[in-house]
């Protein structure tokens, strides 16, 4: 265990807690966060597999009134841990830190429910148009909300650091449950990523999407494409996208009572 690395992670993820709700709102996320927490525990490429690949599983999740998600960050913390601490197969570490994930959405409820009985503060300061009472109750809420995330974070560091040798153990001895893990957090990156599209696919998308694909597939096996596949096909999706954004607005515009050939 690393002193530096302990308190580095525990900095980052209390950030990265309040970073949920307030700040950027966006640095918090694994394709950000993870990169970030592999640079501290000395492996920035792990945490470039992790972050993308978390990043699927997680793009589809999001709070819907006080319905709270598996948590982003407790679950890059952990991921990343078993990762690299814990020398655990990708998907093995993806698929253990789900647990970790719902946790930290008790952790946030908790949180919640705890502000709850403060905002009377905040309401009774709006009514004496006292800012500072305002700022005081929301630094409270984040302070509690980092703290608790900060204390998980460091709880995961040494307890996966620890562990690391009876994991790799039940790898070698109990392959059957590590083969588990892992084709449990290969299946999640598909499961996040099709919540997303049951939330903003429309019917006639469906097209669009096959067509998306066929290409990746035929890209992916040419030689000479293979390599460039993904940009290749984000380049066809930015050319349909824009052709279909011509197209409607001259639809609009005819709509609206003509078109002017620009002469």
């Amino acid at each position: 265990m690393n002193i530096v690395e302990i308190v580095l992670l525990a900095i980052v993820t209390f950030f990265f807690a309040i970073d949920q709700f307030s700040l950027t709102e966006i640095v918090y996320r694994p394709i950000i966060a993870c990169p970030i927490i592999g640079a501290i525990l000395g492996d920035v490429n792990t945490g470039l597999v992790v972050g993308g690949t978390y990043e699927l599983m997680m793009v589809g999740n999001m709070p819907v009134g006080g319905a709270q998600p598996p948590n982003a960050v407790l679950g890059s913390v952990v991921a990343m841990i078993f990762a690299v601490k814990a020398k655990m197969d990708i998907n093995a570490a993806l698929g253990a830190c789900m647990i970790f994930a719902t946790f930290g959405q008790y952790v946030v409820t908790l949180t919640f429910t705890i502000m709850s009985g403060l905002m009377a503060k905040a309401d009774k300061a709006a009514n004496e148009a006292n800012p500072k009472g305002i700022t005081a109750v929301l630094n409270t809420s984040m302070a509690i909300l980092g703290t608790l995330f900060a204390v998980i974070a460091i709880l995961a560091y040494v307890g996966g650091t620890a562990a690391s040798g009876a994991l790799q153990s039940l790898s070698e001895n109990a392959s059957w449950f590590m083969g588990g893990l892992s084709a449990a957090g290969g299946m999640m990156r598909f499961v996040g990523f099709a919540v997303l599209l049951k939330i903003m696919l429309s019917n006639d998308l469906w097209g669009w999407l096959l067509a998306g694909f066929a290409c990746a597939l035929l890209f992916g096996n040419v030689e000479a494409t293979a390599s460039a596949c993904l940009i290749l096909v984000a380049f066809i999706g930015v050319a349909i996208a824009l052709l279909d954004f011509k197209i409607t607005s001259i639809e609009t515009k005819a709509a609206q009572g003509g078109v002017s050939d620009g002469i």
